[in-house]
């Protein structure tokens, strides 16, 4: 690496999270100045610093210095003094200013500052309560800098120095010896790897018991982000004992003993010891009483007979309705809460309908809903009445730190008589919870889905959970009324449902190329993408959808996302990069939303196209606005012409690629190819190993969530 110096002339760019920098330097000893970029925290205006990086050409940029860490060099010079208290960086300070003070107190002008402010009201301009000001704006930039040299001098970034000072101000430094691991759970950005870097650089050993509550936290949420809501006693000791790297002995005592301090939630469930992260205990727990409490609270309706009432609306509609699609509108009319779950071309969506104008024609005011965007639009559309996610219906905002805020809750409920949520089994616990906090007393509830899809990527089964507790009224659609020459989709997903091999000879509809090698059927995919179905009349951009099993390895969506991406969007002289983690980003690209963004409001799943890079921002447009993205926002988009399956739930397809190989056989089940199949409306295109996709509808074996909200539900005790 080589070393420059130099004096910091302006800030160019600043990220919001103060991790990302570009500025120029003006080289000591030259008039000329050099761009500087890297992450790192901002220096200040005016700073002498030495910088430690290498030379690096930018396509677009030019010659830039890549700084890896810089030190501060005390200004010593009279210019250097000058040109930094006029920078800015002191509040109450100007050029101007700047030089009177360097003019009455010369070289001794920092150390008047910091040890005999008082002594500023000498100069001409400043007052008492000026002197004040900059002494404190003084105090300030040395408590920042006395913060990043404390982590440099620990092995961390200096960038981190600015919300710790944000957040614990004077107290920074002492709580970092006293308590690192406070910061993975009370400051933004730094998580429990980071904190735990940090404890490590300060010598803290490997068995404290600081470390060992936080690595039992750390892991218990861990799990969580697994799709579990509780755990068992052993195996959170066991995956706290792996992570840590120390022995399970010492970490039971310490979970031990965290029990006995009621720090951790925690369940007796027939002898086993379930613990709950906090927020998911009482999400699951009120989830259950608030199920229950509207199932047996529903206004009372005007309707003499629900039976007279279906029957006069199949009349009205020319429709025939199976006798389990009657049983679930009356349902709907006598309960105050009815799960209806049924797969593909059971006639869900005419049931609904069945619904709407059942309750309308009792003059409920209905609302539609359903947890993603593409999945709210397709109710929209199903029904011909309004819908939206279920993010909006509860008038989301961003809170502090980026933490969800909801305007709907029960102090400020919905306006509704009745709540039709599709989709349900995209719902984790949380989600669920929020919004049931927010139905009015006497509202019915009518939970739409399709059980035997993949669960939500959040923590819970809530659909399963609800329907195997078997508390709250509950409608299975299992006839299937279309016929298999009409749509060889529906009968295929009903025969993977049942563990037979699909039919893959008689429709075009359905086919399953035969691709030993994951390197070609990668090449295939591509193949398929960019011409043979563009060629066939298919907007690639809108109505093809590949899906993959895994994120790593040839088939997987990282790489597929890579080469569907050169192949269909590669650089040209008027597509503007920009590099995100592990992707580049070009103008035109496909990408989604990977988690909830509330200030944004922009969520998980949402899919959109970027229309415009700009000084390091990406702009994408999504159905409802455009969105802008900083530099550190990157992390939340990435590149959607590969999504995973999980990541597709809520959405359809005119046609889906998905490969199928041997490198995939760990994620390979059956629930998993059904939900893939059935987000394709027109066609579906399998290629891969005949072996891969054997074990997919041979592997019935769901991983088991931990979760006792079908207990709670059906009043089971718990100790």
């Amino acid at each position: 690496m080589e070393n420059i110096t130099g004096t910091v002339e302006n800030i160019v760019f600043q990220s919001a999270d103060s991790l990302y920098i570009v500025f120029r330097l003006r080289l000591a000893g030259e008039k000329s100045s050099v761009a500087v970029v890297g992450n790192l925290a901002a220096p200040l205006l005016g700073e002498e610093i030495d910088i430690s990086g290498d030379w690096v050409e930018h396509p677009r940029f030019g010659r830039q210095f890549k700084a890896v860490s810089f030190r501060r060099i005390a200004p010593s010079s009279l210019a250097g003094i000058e040109r930094f208290l006029g920078s800015g960086a002191i509040r109450g300070i100007g050029p101007s200013l700047a030089e009177r003070i360097v003019k009455q107190f010369g070289k001794q002008s920092l150390e008047i500052i910091e040890h005999t402010p008082a002594r500023l009201v000498e100069v001409s301009g400043i007052g008492a309560k000026r002197a004040e000001m900059i002494s404190a704006s003084y105090s300030e930039q040395a408590e920042l800098r006395e913060i990043m040299l404390f982590l440099e001098m620990h092995g961390v970034s200096g960038a981190y120095a600015p919300k710790l000072y944000s957040h614990y101000g004077t107290q920074a430094i002492t709580i970092l010896e006293q308590n690192p691991y406070r910061l993975a759970e009370e400051v933004e950005g730094i998580g429990f790897r980071k904190a735990d870097q940090i404890a490590m650089a300060l010598g803290l050993e490997k068995n404290h018991p600081d470390r060992l509550a936080a690595g039992i936290h750390f892991a218990l949420l861990q799990i969580s982000l697994a799709g579990h809501c509780c755990v068992p006693e052993e195996a959170l000791v066991e995956e706290t004992a792996k992570l840590l790297v120390v022995e399970r002995i010492e970490v039971s005592l310490i979970l031990s003993d965290l029990m006995k301090q009621q720090s951790l939630c925690v369940e007796d469930y027939h002898g086993m010891l379930l613990l709950y992260p906090r927020h998911l205990y009482y999400a699951e727990k009120r989830v259950a009483e608030r199920l229950l409490h509207l199932r047996d609270r529903a206004r009372p309706l005007l309707f003499a007979d629900a039976t007279d009432m279906v029957e006069r609306w199949q009349k009205s509609g020319g429709i025939l309705l199976a006798e389990a699609q009657r049983q679930a509108i009356a349902a709907a009319l006598e309960h105050g809460v009815l799960a209806l779950t049924g797969g593909p071309g059971t006639g869900k969506t005419t049931t609904v309908k069945g619904i709407l104008a059942a309750l309308e024609e009792q003059g409920c005011k209905i609302l539609l809903g359903a947890p993603t965007g593409r999945a709210a639009k397709r109710l929209q559309e199903t029904t011909g009445r309004d819908a939206v996610t279920v993010h909006r219906l509860l008038e989301s905002s961003g809170g502090p730190e980026g933490a969800p805020v909801f305007l709907r809750d029960e102090d400020n409920p919905l306006e509704a008589d009745a709540i039709i949520l599709d989709e349900v089994s995209m719902m984790d616990i949380s989600l669920m919870h929020y919004f049931l906090r927010a139905v009015p007393e006497g509202c019915r509830v009518v939970l739409v889905g399709d059980v035997d899809q993949l669960p939500a990527v959040g923590p819970g089964s809530v659909l399963k959970d609800i329907i195997d507790s078997g508390a709250v009224p509950i409608v299975r659609l299992t006839e299937v009324f279309r016929q298999a020459g009409e749509s060889m989709i529906v009968v295929n997903a009903h025969r993977i449902n049942r563990g037979r091999l699909p039919d893959v000879t008689s429709s075009l509809d359905f086919q399953f190329l035969p691709c030993e090698d994951a390197e070609e059927a990668a090449k295939l995919v591509v193949e398929l993408a960019s011409k043979e179905l563009p060629q066939s009349g298919y907007d690639v951009w809108r109505d093809v959808q590949v899906l993959s099993p895994m994120h790593r390895l040839a088939c997987g969506v990282e790489n597929l996302n890579k080469q569907l991406q050169a192949a269909l969007n590669p650089p040209n002289e008027y597509s503007a990069t920009v590099a995100g983690i592990n992707q580049v980003f070009r103008t035109g690209d496909k990408v989604m939303q990977t988690r909830n963004n509330y200030q944004k409001g922009v969520f998980n799943g949402d899919i959109g196209f970027i229309i415009l890079i700009e000084d390091g921002r990406v702009t994408v447009r999504y159905p409802d606005a455009d969105v802008i993205y900083e530099r550190s926002d990157m992390d939340e988009l990435h590149l959607a012409y590969c999504m995973s399956v999980h990541k597709s739930q809520g959405s359809e397809y005119p046609v889906v690629i998905l490969p199928l190989v041997a490198g995939h056989h760990i994620m390979l089940q059956r629930n998993l190819l059904y939900t893939a199949v059935t987000r394709a409306k027109e066609r579906v295109i399998l290629l891969g190993s005949k072996a891969a996709l054997n074990t997919a509808l041979a592997n019935d074996r769901t991983k088991r969530r931990y979760s006792l909200l079908a207990q709670r539900l059906r009043g089971e005790a718990l100790c």
